[in-house]
């Protein structure tokens, strides 16, 4: 591998892992943050909300930006962004704890977006390989910052704020790790026609962003609920938290995985499928008999999870024919998905309210998984994004 490559693989990397910590890292800080702030539990939870809203609302920008600086740009500038973000919400105060995290969300929600463009525009032939590699840092980027930042609290005696600063260093580090693609003459604005139109009209674009939306869905509400469930029936806090970790390890394997082995078929119907019927027999697993063997429905439930969301964002890459409708799929999918994801916590929520146990909101996520290996099946059959009829 030359020096060139090298360099290009590290910065891919190292960028992809910078696309949860700024989400991630807030929870295990929550508390502190709101007793630091003056924050009532809305106002703290409503930290998390502003950024996957933002993910779902700034997607679209993206392919904006492309036309006119270039994706290899855009992800230099979103780095920095991220970098500016997390050193806000650091400083005194509610509005630029608020503002930061939007900044950071912001950023995070274009290069969401422009990643599978740059995975179809510097990886053409290891489209599978490298969106695995891109998916499962991500994965790692997010279970890396919920684990590390308490401890790296107590290690540094920085607090909250200095450890929230912290979370710009590896932005800038990314950031002077792509510098090179950034300033290459290869990098410039996309050209050609706008590919917007011939996205929007496509069946295909909805199909995937049904899927991206669905498997995000429930992703969040494991993320968001999980823990509350399993201490409710009867689980210690500690071993709620440790089987959530562990669902989150088992996703970064699987993500890795996966889409290797799904990108050398033409159809990846079976793999979206298999991945949809674990997901439904992990939460199946945690309706009927979540104290019995509940790793083992942790371990099913983050293959098919993390599997789903590999495979999402592989048909993405595979099915337009350039980066720049690549980029347009990408933000029609991601930010109808996110706004759909953003909607499955609340909802959840709302339903163990109103019926008074989690069996109600359980049953509802698995028919939303009946939807999700619907779009999933029509998602991974062989299409050319755009042809006749699709």
């Amino acid at each position: 591998m030359s020096l060139r490559s090298a360099v290009l693989m590290a910065g891919f990397v190292l960028t992809a892992l910078n696309l949860r910590p700024a989400i991630a890292g807030v929870s295990p800080l929550l508390d502190e943050i709101m007793d630091d702030v003056g924050l009532s539990p809305a106002g703290g939870g409503a930290i998390t909300t502003v950024m996957v809203v933002c993910l779902g609302v700034f997607g679209a920008v993206a392919p904006l930006l492309a036309r006119r600086i270039g994706l290899d740009r855009t992800l230099l500038a979103g780095l920095l962004v991220i970098a500016c973000g997390v050193a806000l919400r650091g400083l005194d105060g509610a509005p630029v704890l608020y503002l930061g995290s939007a900044l950071a969300a912001t950023a995070i929600a274009v290069m969401n977006v422009s990643m599978p463009g740059v995975v179809k525009q510097h990886f053409p032939s290891r489209i599978n390989v490298m969106t695995g590699v891109y998916v499962s840092a991500v994965v790692a980027g997010a279970a890396a910052a919920s684990a590390a930042v308490v401890p790296l609290e107590r290690l540094t005696g920085f607090g909250w704020r200095g450890v929230t600063a912290l979370l710009a260093v590896p932005a800038l580090l990314a950031a002077l790790l792509w510098l090179p693609q950034a300033l290459s003459r290869r990098s410039g604005p996309q050209g050609g026609p706008r590919p917007f139109g011939v996205v929007l009209r496509s069946r295909v674009t909805w199909y995937v962003t049904a899927l991206m939306g669905l498997q995000s869905l429930t992703f969040y509400v494991v993320l968001a609920w999980l823990p509350t469930i399993l201490m409710e029936r009867g689980l210690p806090a500690d071993q709620a938290g440790y089987l959530l970790s562990l669902t989150n390890l088992v996703q970064v394997a699987a993500s890795l995985a996966i889409p290797v082995l799904a990108g050398r078929r033409a159809s990846q119907v079976p793999y979206v499928v298999g991945a949809g019927v674990l997901t439904v027999l992990g939460y199946l697993g945690v309706l009927l008999a979540p104290t019995t063997v509940p790793w083992l429905w942790m371990v099913v439930l983050g293959i098919g999870q993390g599997a789903s969301f590999a495979l999402a964002l592989l048909i993405i890459a595979l099915r337009p024919a350039d980066p720049a409708a690549v980029t347009a799929l990408s933000a029609v999918a991601q930010s109808v998905g996110y706004v759909i994801a953003a909607l499955g916590p609340l909802l959840f929520g709302y339903l163990r309210e109103l019926s008074g146990g989690w069996t109600v909101p359980l049953v509802v996520i698995l028919g939303v998984l009946v939807a999700q290996l619907v779009a999933g099946w029509l998602a991974g059959r062989p299409a050319t994004l755009g042809a006749a009829g699709r």
